[in-house]
């Protein structure tokens, strides 16, 4: 099994990180961690290359990310919460998508053959409102041919808690890896019986 974690976090050691660890020390299989402030990922400059053609004319590590894409099982998207949306340099990355856009709507083509399940852990120390970001994150899922996405995963109030600390946020992260698992476990039992 393969996990793509978008991390939208600037910081090594914050919440949203914090999370994400948890997460991969009890994954199943290999994961690959996409950091949104530390990635050779330039934007999306709309020059349409990808109106006409699959990928993206961009050579950066995205190139990369489109592979993991096509091939993994599981997609995580994790972020602080800033101005009630996901941070600036994950929308960034997440441009990147628009050629899975523009292959259902221009080239009608199907974007990512595989489909996949998907999650979402947001984090947040101010007015709680989680509800754009959340539904920015599961739009970007969609694209990525992930039909199924786990209730959203949060923790508020990180100016005055760790969210390692908030217990709601620790048994989210752990109901997300029995969701994977659950995948895991279909497909092996339809290996067997094949």
């Amino acid at each position: 099994m393969k996990t793509l974690i978008f991390n939208g976090s600037p910081r090594i050691n914050g919440d949203t990180s914090s999370l994400i660890r948890l997460l991969t020390e009890k994954i199943t299989g290999e994961y690959k961690i996409v950091n949104a402030y530390r990635c050779n990922i330039s934007p999306c400059l709309d020059c349409r290359y990808c109106w006409e053609h699959k990928g993206c004319q961009i050579d950066d590590e995205m190139q990369e990310v489109y592979q993991y894409i096509e091939e993994c099982d599981n997609i995580v998207i994790a972020s602080p919460i800033y101005f009630s949306e996901l941070t600036g340099k994950l929308l960034d990355v997440a441009s990147r998508l628009q050629t899975y856009f523009c292959a259902g709507y221009f080239r009608k083509e199907e974007p990512v053959g595989k489909v996949k399940k998907g999650a979402v852990i947001l984090v947040g120390g101010g007015d709680g409102h989680m509800d754009r970001a959340y539904s920015t994150a599961r739009i970007l899922l969609h694209h990525m041919n992930c039909p199924e996405i786990h209730e959203l995963v949060y923790s508020h109030n990180t100016n005055e808690r760790p969210a390692i600390t908030d217990e709601k946020a620790v048994a989210g992260v752990n109901s997300i890896l029995t969701f994977f698992d659950e995948q895991d476990m279909e497909n092996t039992a339809e290996a067997i019986d094949a």
